[in-house]
């Protein structure tokens, strides 16, 4: 079915017999303004729809449909062996359509060659375009990357990290089972105390101080039994709770740790420490506190409804009437209060979001005077969570004082039926003075009840914040069955690579061989694809297409760790962490001894810097290194490069942001690094690659040239325009005439 927009428009256009196979919108026109347009695909022609007009071309075997995409620009063209009939083209948000729309057109052809019918195209998604299996409407891809659908279970997917506590929690449940039946004695002795001994003697009989003494001890040995078993399963649950909120933070961070570079592209760093930090802390606090007084409260509850019930079963009717409608309330805003909660625990990762964009760049804020800019920013979401806070709150002020109501209500009732079983004689004083004592304690618990329902959501709703994380698999897996690498070579093959960062096609058919110790040098302009392959080659992503070989194993086979064991990377951007140089240094190889160090950062020209700093190789670095200037941290990331001898080392623009006298300290650190390595440089400033071996350049995603500098600039093809860009950036009378020479 067409789309109701283009129904219309498209009926005149098709013949009785005709149907249509396939269609995808376009939202661009070839000069790439926006404009609407359509391609429809029958059983004998393809047309294009635009608001001037429809044209059309019968399909026959020498046609095809080529697509490419770039600078997020889809291209499609008609062609035939001899001339392009016609191209269009649309956004990124197309793309997928796109893609289907042309294997259905690729299948429609192959089935005219045969002279069959063409199968229809299965079923689309109509948000993501992506295929629905058979007899599904629901889309699964879109269904993974939406949040799992919370029915309030959340925390109890917590129970696997109560496993190995559950000799201690079986514990801490008999010790609240004892302590809150200590805690019911009280009451009951209350009955014979006032009906034995102090009734009687306000009747005029003298007070029986033997028995008064006994049921005074009772009370006393009672209160302090109550207060040593309480205290011991406090202390014990608490433990256990500190433990699983420990053990909750390891494993996410340490998932997190496992998940691919992907993952972290689309997360913010503030919502990331918030659901680690905060929301762990909260569920800790829940499971430590909450949740006991929760056990508590039911137990309780449950032996007062019994004691109630075996000393008068009318009157703990009476007392029990409010509960069914504390019972409604509470499902009434359960749902209510978990979704508010979520949208608090969002908004606030949002608060920490600013913080953990501002803080660090600090520098940048000042430099731009955008101060005040920042602080409206955090007002902002200051305010929204203000906002979302004060919806949380509407309802539950509502829901507790309603509750509180109910159980005055509820005790009012108690004190009536209670003083009418008196004056007709069903009861002694006694026996409403010790429901009252119950009551007044089961009130207090279910009303204590009633307020666990807000941190149960909380902690609900971080609970599934944290499962986020840990249901999330990584798109780069480990394999199960590894390949051992006992000593890699260092051969590196790229057998017809591709790959897409979701729709977006970013390399296609890199076929690349490079030799044990050999220098490539990747030149290209920007956005052509150099850094991403780099990626595939360090595997912080995954080819979409074909397959990456080291020593003719498929990456892909290889234990991540120990292939990147195998691997230096030097990046533009050197990170430095909080700590010492020397811990720097040795972050790859952290039981280096100090020689090895000193070897290392010597090998990087780093050793005379670091000397003259005020503690050597002690001194701190400050956080991301901003104790030191650019070249001094390019120089440390260098020499923790070198100290862990890779096999294969990966140079990512390491000079294109220092100053020319930087760059030649650094790259007489760089001709110690890459000797006898098998090194891959990316690098804008092709003066940094004037002893690669082999220079490869990429233009929108392909390789279009490989060769020496010399052999490149003799071509006059894409290297030589970009050499000739350069020269006339660092000498603007420099002349277009071809040369040998070094950039």
């Amino acid at each position: 079915m067409l789309p109701h927009a283009w129904l219309g428009a498209s009926a005149p256009q098709l013949t009785a017999d005709e149907s249509v196979c396939a269609w995808v919108e376009l939202d661009l026109d070839t000069e790439l303004r926006y404009a609407r347009g359509i391609l429809v695909l029958t059983e004998s022609r393809l047309l294009s729809g635009t608001a001037s007009g429809w044209t059309d071309w019968p399909l026959a075997q020498d046609l095809k449909l080529a697509l490419s995409d770039h600078a997020g620009v889809v291209t499609l063209e008609l062609l035939t062996p001899s001339e392009r009939r016609a191209q269009w083209r649309t956004t990124m948000a197309q793309h997928a359509g796109v893609v289907r729309f042309v294997e259905q057109f690729d299948r429609q052809l192959q089935a005219l060659a045969r002279g069959e019918v063409a199968a229809r195209p299965e079923a689309a998604c109509p948000s993501c375009q992506a295929p629905l299996p058979a007899h599904q409407t629901r889309c699964p891809a879109c269904e993974a990357d939406a949040p799992a659908a919370d029915k309030g279970w959340a925390l109890l997917r917590l129970r696997r990290f109560a496993r190995p506590y559950r000799g201690r929690l079986f514990a801490g449940f008999i010790l609240t089972i004892l302590s809150t039946a200590a805690a019911l004695v009280p009451p009951y002795l209350t009955m014979p105390l006032m009906d034995e001994v102090l009734i009687p003697f306000q009747n005029g009989k003298p007070i029986d101080y033997e028995l008064a003494a006994l049921y005074l001890s009772g009370l006393l040995g009672a209160a302090v039994l109550a207060w040593g078993l309480g205290w011991s399963r406090t202390y014990l649950l608490a433990w256990v709770s500190e433990r699983i909120g420990a053990d909750l933070r390891t494993t996410a961070y340490e998932h997190l740790q496992q998940l691919s570079l992907e993952y972290f592209g689309g997360k913010r760093t503030g919502d990331l420490m918030a659901r680690i930090g905060n929301e762990t802390d909260r569920i800790c606090v829940f499971l430590s506190l909450h949740l006991l007084d929760f056990a508590t409260d039911v137990l309780m509850i449950l032996m007062t409804a019994a004691i109630l019930v075996s000393i008068d079963p009318w009157l703990a009717l009476v007392t029990l009437l409010p509960l069914p409608f504390i019972a409604w309330l509470i499902h009434l805003v359960r749902d209510k209060l978990r979704h508010g909660f979520e949208k608090v625990d969002r908004n606030w990762a949002e608060i920490t979001n600013v913080l953990a964009d501002t803080i660090p760049g600090i520098r940048v804020v000042k430099a731009f005077a955008q101060e005040k800019r920042e602080v409206a920013r955090f007002r902002e979401a200051n305010n929204h969570n203000l906002v979302v806070n004060d919806r949380v709150n509407t309802v539950w002020s509502m829901f507790s004082p309603t509750v509180v109501l109910l159980t005055e209500v509820g005790l009012l009732v108690v004190w009536i039926f209670g003083i009418w079983q008196i004056a007709n004689h069903r009861i002694s004083v006694g026996v409403l003075a010790a429901f009252l004592a119950y009551i007044s304690r089961f009130y207090i618990r279910l009303d204590s009840m009633s307020r666990i329902v807000s941190v149960t959501q909380k902690a609900a709703a971080g609970a599934k914040r944290i499962f986020d994380i840990l249901d999330r698999v990584s798109s780069v897996p480990e394999p199960a069955h590894p390949i051992p690498i006992k000593q890699l070579q260092g051969r590196i093959r790229l057998r017809d690579v591709g790959f897409r960062y979701g729709t977006r096609t970013v390399l296609r058919g890199i076929d690349l061989d490079i030799a044990p110790g050999e220098m490539i040098g990747l030149v290209g302009h920007s956005g052509s694809g150099k850094s991403t392959l780099v990626n595939l080659i360090c595997r912080f992503y995954d080819v979409s297409q074909g397959a990456i070989e080291v020593d003719g194993v498929d990456i892909r086979s290889l234990s991540l760790s120990a292939y990147r064991h195998n691997i230096g990377v030097v990046l533009q951007e050197p990170f430095l962490f909080f700590g010492t140089v020397a811990e720097n240094i040795a972050y790859g190889k952290p039981d280096a001894t100090r020689e090895e160090i000193v070897a290392a950062a010597r090998a990087a020209h780093a050793h005379e810097f670091i000397l003259r700093l005020p503690h050597g190789y002690d001194s701190l670095v400050g956080e991301r290194g901003q104790a030191l200037s650019g070249g001094e941290r390019q120089r440390i990331s260098i020499a923790r490069a070198l100290l862990i001898d890779p096999r294969i080392l990966i140079l990512d623009e390491a000079t294109s942001s220092v100053d020319t006298s930087t760059e030649q300290e650094i790259q007489k650190a760089l001709d110690n690094l890459v000797r006898g390595r098998t090194t891959i440089a990316v690098a804008h400033r092709l003066s940094t690659l004037r002893r690669a071996d082999r220079l490869v350049v990429l233009d929108r995603g392909r390789i279009v040239e490989q060769g020496r500098h010399e052999e490149l600039i003799a071509k006059g093809g894409a290297y030589y325009r970009l050499h000739q860009a350069q020269m006339r950036q660092l000498d603007p009378e420099a002349s277009d005439e071809p040369d040998g020479e070094e950039a």
